[in-house]
């Protein structure tokens, strides 16, 4: 194989976020990381909507507003949150004084976060087979 086309296999590179509440977000990270095993989905597009709706009903949930529970997937996504929401709150007290706005911040760049680590900075290669 040449230098050239084993260059165009080799994955491109992708920057972790940044976020001016990191050092939380780490931490929620971490607990994720730990404690969840809906982050090991096989395929990229599991990940991102599981990481997507997950994450924005722990954030409703934090935040006291309504959330959707119409659909089955809704349901499922609503369990995980229910117990992240939970432990997040047991575990790491200084959200319970966050604003609704600080929180929606934070849990967006947790979603950021998580995408970067299973899926856009993964390199796990089966998350883009096509055949799998």
């Amino acid at each position: 194989m040449s230098t050239a086309s084993a260059a165009a296999v080799v994955k491109q590179k992708v920057e972790a976020p940044v976020h001016p509440m990191d050092a939380r977000i780490d931490e929620l990270t971490d607990y994720i990381m730990k404690n969840c095993l809906w982050q090991f989905h096989s395929r990229s597009w599991d990940r991102e909507r599981q990481n997507a709706e997950i994450l924005k009903k722990t954030k409703e949930l934090l935040c006291g507003e309504p959330v959707d529970l119409s659909t089955s997937h809704d349901r499922c996504y609503w369990v995980d949150a229910v117990c992240l929401a939970d432990d997040y709150r047991e575990h790491y007290p200084w959200i319970n004084s966050m604003s609704k706005e600080e929180i929606g911040s934070l849990m967006q760049g947790l979603k950021d976060r998580m995408d970067y680590l299973t899926i856009t900075g993964s390199l796990n290669e089966e998350l883009s087979d096509k055949h799998y």
